[in-house]
């Protein structure tokens, strides 16, 4: 088999099987509902699919400093959140979800130019996240109003999770790690999900959604920190998992968090 032909194939495969894991992951928000939706939406759905194909490539070196370049683009997620639910309370969607991926790039960008350690990265990224989930916080009490799938939510959200995997096992072997590890991050579900229900629910119920995946962002950060600590020593594989068991685990503890506090309410 050609060379050229064998790479657009395994391209088209690695698309498909994330397209799928991304319709299996919107299916279960949906059937839980918009309560544990934004959970749901911070796992690692993107990145995760996008990793594991780049480890296909890759040594564990390759992946351990990728996830510095993730680490500090992760940060702009934050600012990327804060614009859209800042800007959707009073704007339509394209300025509001065009102000926020403008924000993104911007500040990931300029932090793409820092010559970061572990230590300084997370650091920055933590600080980063502190101040956005506090300004933010005010916005998470909205009513969700009743949420019914159109037949294009699911394929949309497969199709630009798939484009960015196209772009990430593309251009990793050209643009080396830090690069790679950026376009891992770019928040392409938290993306969908503002392009699917801006028009459906309004903004303010939109972006109540955005702020309650704040502190579910913190634990992708966790994972990220995983990938970098524990790809080298532990392996590329025992390290993804590792991360991945990481994010979930953090995920589990703010949803039971959740149902304490609607306890505590109830009596």
């Amino acid at each position: 088999m050609l060379p050229d032909l064998l790479f657009w194939l395994s391209l088209v495969l690695k698309m498909a099987v994330t397209a799928g894991f991304v319709i299996g992951a919107a299916m279960v928000a949906e059937r839980a509902g918009p309560a544990i939706g934004a959970l749901v939406a911070t796992l690692p759905i993107a990145a995760g699919p996008a990793y594991f194909f780049v480890a296909l490539d890759h040594d564990s070196a390759f992946i351990s400093a990728s996830a510095i370049g993730s680490i500090a683009a992760h940060a702009a997620t934050a600012v990327f959140s804060l614009v859209y639910i800042v800007m959707a309370q009073r704007f339509g969607m394209v300025l509001s979800v065009g102000s926020a991926v403008a924000a993104w790039f911007v500040v990931a960008l300029l932090l793409r130019k820092v010559q970061w350690s572990f230590w300084s990265v997370a650091a920055v990224n933590l600080a980063v996240f502190g101040v956005c989930i506090a300004l933010t916080h005010r916005y998470r009490h909205v009513k969700m109003p009743l949420i019914v799938r159109k037949w294009y939510d699911i394929p949309v959200r497969a199709f630009m999770v798939a484009c960015l995997v196209a772009a990430v096992v593309g251009l990793s072997g050209r643009v080396g790690p830090i690069v790679t590890g950026l376009l891992a991050v770019y928040p392409i579900v938290m993306t969908s999900l503002m392009l699917i229900f801006h028009l459906r629910v309004g903004g303010p119920a939109t972006a109540a959604l955005i702020a309650n995946t704040m502190w579910g962002l913190v634990g992708f950060s966790a994972c990220l920190f995983t990938v970098h600590l524990a790809t080298v020593p532990f392996g590329t594989w025992a390290g993804l998992m590792l991360s991945l068991l990481v994010s979930v685990v953090w995920n589990l503890g703010l949803y039971g968090l959740r149902l304490r506090a609607i306890r505590r309410r109830a009596a």
